[in-house]
């Protein structure tokens, strides 16, 4: 198994639904459990609930690698019951493996966060500035799945193009590929001029200006919307106008407590005395670091539960982070039991879209298998947590897809290739730029 640890780190692979942690050094541990999550509780994307469906032999390849990795005796691959062709080919094919096991759970947000999910399926619940090892479980996205059971250098990414699009797909594409070259395939605007990205889910998601930026292995989706749309309003708007606004109309509430599912798993999130703090500008109103380090920003607060429309996530976030930069410290513990109220306060995904203004959106984006033709790609050298990787071509190079570009050896990271032939155009502290 060593073997395929260091296969797996010359690969490439990184954690494909969210920061990119790198897959050789999350797998290097002991756990009981795996879950495979295959959730995507984020309205619009469309990526995991179709590999499920088209590529379930590998989704449960990947899933027995990583058990027998980590040593565990169960897994788990979880998903919605609306992804019925996901489900029913992934029943199939677990009938006879007696250890592994196909977990519907409802279609709520925020299911596909790891803490809710590792509590969904083993009713465990992650301490304080914990990771779900610390209760003897690893949680893997699909793709990465996949790109486990695959065992090649990890050069493409699937990605949901959708949104103000005459053509909604998910494409397998070059990593390197433009944001605006898929958005234009996709009959999409070819600029922001009345029109802007997010990049990842609605929720969680950030707002991009450059539509130049290259996708990375950790690009999920893009979403585009009409520059007014009252979603990208809220999420570009500036901080200081969120604390005056905070100071202004701030009325206690407490619906972004009461409704944040950390704080119903008993992780004594409070966003409302966060909110406080700031408007009496006393920091011991806050609470202690407790009440803000579980915050995972997965924006129910600041984007569902608020009636005020203002943004407790991003208030708790930039709290968290002064005080974690400040070396401020809490132990790995679950201070309070679980909300005996928290299925009755789960958000379902439809009211959810509802209230974000997507209904119009809300559609199909089929796969296409064929993986996207491009004659230039960026490939940066930092597409997951860690150290910068180091490039190891120069301008004038000529490469194949799949050859080593760029590495972290002996750092925390993840090695790049190339993900098309041709010749390196330029190479800079950030990225390689190959022609084909």
């Amino acid at each position: 198994m060593t073997d395929y640890l260091k296969s797996i780190q010359d690969n490439g692979i990184v954690g494909a639904g969210g920061a990119g942690f790198p897959t050789h050094v999350k797998l290097n541990a002991k756990a009981d459990t795996v879950i495979i999550n295959g959730a995507e509780c984020e309205p619009l994307l469309r990526v995991d609930q179709q590999l499920m469906e088209y590529y379930p032999d590998e989704v449960v390849q990947g899933l027995k690698i990583i058990m027998s990795l980590t040593g565990a005796k169960e897994g788990y691959i979880a998903l919605k019951a609306k992804y019925k062709n996901a489900v029913k080919y992934l029943s199939e094919i677990v009938e006879h493996e007696p250890n592994i096991e196909v977990k519907i759970i409802r279609d709520y947000y925020p299911a596909g966060d790891e803490v809710q999910l590792v509590y969904e399926i083993k009713r465990r619940v992650v301490p304080f500035m914990g990771i779900p090892l610390d209760v003897g479980v690893v949680v893997q996205n699909v793709l990465t799945s996949i790109n486990i059971a695959r065992n090649k250098p990890v050069t493409e990414r699937v990605i949901t193009i959708t949104g103000d699009v005459t053509k909604p797909q998910t494409l397998i594409v070059p990593l390197g590929v433009t944001y605006r070259d898929l958005i234009i395939a996709s009959g999409g605007p070819k600029n922001n001029r009345n029109h802007s990205i997010i990049i990842g889910g609605p929720m969680m998601g950030s707002v991009v200006e450059d539509w130049d930026t290259p996708v990375s292995k950790t690009s999920s989706a893009i979403i585009v919307l009409p520059k007014y749309h009252s979603l990208i309003m809220k999420k570009t708007r500036k901080p200081d106008l969120d604390l005056n606004l905070t100071r202004a109309a701030c009325c206690q509430c407490s619906a972004c407590t009461d409704m944040c599912p950390k704080n119903i798993l008993g992780l004594n999130t409070q966003p409302h005395k966060v909110m406080r703090g700031v408007v009496h500008e006393d920091s011991g109103s806050v609470g202690k670091l407790d009440t803000v380090v579980a915050c995972n920003n997965c924006n129910l607060c600041t984007l569902y539960a608020c009636p005020m429309d203002l943004s407790p996530g991003d208030i708790t976030t930039m709290v968290k982070q002064n005080l974690l930069k400040k070396g401020a410290k809490t132990e790995k513990i679950v201070p309070f039991e679980v909300d005996e109220m928290r299925e009755a306060k789960k958000v379902p995904t439809k009211r959810l879209i509802g209230r974000l203004d997507l209904v119009d959106y809300n559609v199909d984006a089929p796969l296409d298998f064929n993986i996207y033709e491009t004659e230039k790609v960026k490939i940066l050298l930092k597409q997951h947590i860690g150290a910068l990787a180091t490039a190891l071509v120069k301008t004038g190079d000529t490469v194949l897809k799949g050859q080593l570009i760029g590495t972290c050896e002996g750092k925390l990271g993840a090695n790049v290739h190339a993900s098309i032939d041709g010749q390196v155009t330029r190479v800079t502290d950030a990225f390689i730029e190959i022609e084909a």
